[in-house]
């Protein structure tokens, strides 16, 4: 009877078939719901860009179904939103969180108070953005040692504003060229913390601070609007794009290099298929050639990490960032 080789062909099929099967199901084990993007900044700064032109990028290329919700919790330079993401939402699957070299810097200082950067999972960069300082168009200073000059004249004289709190990325990137420009007095320069870069540049506009640092990204549309006036970039040497009619820290004789990435943090407790989906997925916009036209246009340079490797990134960088800190007397 053939009854028996019939019956192992099925089964071989059988098997083929559900093994096909499963592998389809570990492909779509993850289903993205309402998905979010926290931005840890009012609107309009480097966070708020970075949730926003990401979140359109993975609905362009429907990536997520819909659209994403980008919420704006600002707070404590980004402590309020890590805050949240850990005691609050530490297995949301739907949810990514804009960080940056802000970010690291504020968990390298331990300013989230009880938290740190195993708490959550690092998940992608999108590109790095380049320091800026600048002033307003009015202003008396034409260079950036000009105005580390007047600094070194007289510490009080100059306050700068940026969208980190105290001893955050952008005070750091102000003393490190103060402190190559000759300032000794480091702790007496000035500088007044707001919730993102857009509020600084707002306060400079109102004549309520003498000079911005920030990046290149999010000054973009404040220097377009003829509102700011950049002094340095801090990068190694000039960018491409539209701000590579602005001369580096570098080309004026302050040796000061300030790169502030961008990327994503999620919940801790976030799943391994859902890490793996938003892992994929963010890898896919950063590919495109729509992205890199994006980034282009909003001055990012291409940094493009993700997973494990971006972790690891992230991990060097806090521990630079600290040491850093220690030396100029941020921490001990």
């Amino acid at each position: 009877m053939s009854l028996p080789q019939t019956s192992s062909r099925t089964l071989r099929l059988a098997a083929a078939t559900g093994a096909l099967v499963l592998l389809s199901v570990k492909a779509w084990a993850f289903e993205p719901g309402s998905t979010e993007c926290i931005a840890p900044s009012g609107a309009g700064g480097g966070w708020d860009m970075t949730c926003r032109l990401v979140g359109k990028a993975l609905q362009d290329q429907k990536l997520i179904p819909g659209s994403m919700l980008v919420t704006n919790k600002a707070g404590a330079g980004g402590g309020a939103a890590f805050a949240e993401v850990v005691n609050k939402r530490g297995a949301d699957n739907n949810l990514i969180v804009a960080a940056s070299s802000s970010t690291a810097t504020r968990l390298a200082q331990g300013a989230y108070s009880g938290s740190d950067y195993t708490m959550v999972r690092w998940l992608g960069s999108i590109g790095t953005d380049y320091g800026v300082i600048g002033v307003p168009p009015d202003s008396p200073f034409k260079t950036l040692p000009e105005l580390i000059a007047k600094v070194k004249a007289d510490p009080t004289s100059v306050t700068f504003a940026g969208g980190s709190a105290v001893g955050g990325w952008d005070h750091l990137k102000v003393l490190i060229a103060a402190k190559k420009g000759g300032v000794t007095s480091l702790r007496s320069v000035k500088y007044v913390a707001f919730d993102g870069g857009a509020e600084a540049i707002t306060q400079l506009m109102a004549g309520k601070v003498n000079a911005f640092t920030g990046d290149a990204s999010e000054a973009k549309g404040f220097v377009d609007a003829g509102k700011l006036k950049v002094l340095a970039v801090l990068a190694p040497e000039r960018l491409s794009g539209e701000f590579g009619k602005f001369p580096t820290a570098k080309e004026q004789g302050l040796d000061v290099v300030g790169a502030n990435w961008r990327g994503f943090y999620v919940p801790g407790r976030m799943s391994d298929d859902a890490y793996n989906f938003w892992v994929r997925q963010l890898n896919t916009v950063t590919a495109s050639k729509e992205w890199k036209a994006a980034a282009a246009r909003n001055g990012m340079e291409p940094l493009n990490l993700s997973g494990e490797k971006f972790a690891d990134f992230v991990k060097a960088d806090i521990d630079q960032i600290q040491s850093i800190s220690r030396e100029i007397g941020i921490i001990k």
